[in-house]
């Protein structure tokens, strides 16, 4: 318990506006350590990259015990605050989502992500509440990552947009969220609005599209991650080379991969 609180305290005081805690998601033992070897602080999972891996699609169709037992495996091979993407939190009802916090918590993580997917505020305030209530029962100061989905109503970064993530992370705030996760590529006025117009910390998503991290940090950000844009690379290199494999068959492979046989072998077994 006491590595776990301190893990979780730290996690919380990487969160600087400014000087931004970077993230690029892993999703199995192997993606974890290699974040780690490039210089990672914390690891953070990506809940596509783990539906993938365990033939789900993403979008809350992996079923909770499989994406406990992901997480349960990259929790065991890495020593640092580790955060967990849960999706809507597994479970229809606040209790359900207290039920995921709860497994969560025995697996030793110090942060979750738990999307609102537009769902009516105070409907979200609730399952937050009943978040951070299993997370102080067993005295964890849990990060609590609130995924605003306003993505999904278009004109990122407009007055709409700001005024609807702002109402849902000021709710979110007091029902005890720790910080407010937006997706989409902000300009950096729109993450400066933003954070002028919040208490918690923001994270924002880094990936084909979205300005630099510095940039991101310039205008306030306090997290960066990268969600499921490195899982879409690594499955894409492998459809590219299946691909040549059987439609250039007088291709050849011009240099050999980055990490190869050796250095994987020795990333998983740490």
């Amino acid at each position: 318990m006491a590595h776990h609180l301190e893990r979780a305290l730290a996690f919380h005081s990487m969160h600087v506006p400014g000087a931004p805690l970077i993230l690029p998601n892993a999703w199995d033992p192997a993606s974890a350590r290699i974040v780690l070897e490039s210089g990672a602080r914390a690891v953070a999972t990506t809940s596509a990259g783990v539906a993938w891996s365990r033939g789900y699609g993403d979008g809350n169709q992996l079923p909770r015990d499989a994406a406990l037992d992901a997480l349960r495996k990259i929790a065991s091979a890495v020593a640092v605050p580790l955060t967990a993407d849960i999706e809507r939190g597994y479970g229809e009802t606040p209790r359900d989502v207290a039920s995921t916090i709860a497994e969560c918590l025995e697996i030793g993580v110090s942060g979750v992500n738990i999307e609102d997917s537009l769902r009516p505020i105070e409907e979200q305030e609730h399952r937050i509440a009943a978040a951070r209530d299993a997370a102080e029962s067993v005295g964890v100061p849990l990060f609590i990552n609130a995924r605003v989905d306003t993505h999904l109503l278009g004109d990122i970064g407009g007055d709409d947009w700001l005024d609807e993530t702002v109402a849902r992370a000021s709710s979110y705030a007091r029902a005890g969220a720790s910080g407010i996760f937006v997706l989409g590529a902000l300009r950096g006025d729109a993450l400066q609005a933003l954070v002028n117009a919040t208490t918690l910390p923001i994270n924002v998503a880094f990936g084909p599209g979205t300005a630099s991290i510095g940039e991101l940090a310039r205008a306030g950000a306090s997290r960066v991650s990268a969600g499921s844009s490195i899982a879409e690379a690594a499955y894409s290199v492998a459809q590219h080379w299946a691909a040549a494999m059987f439609n250039a068959p007088d291709a050849a492979v011009s240099s050999p991969p980055t990490l190869g046989w050796a250095a994987l072998n020795r990333l998983v077994r740490g």
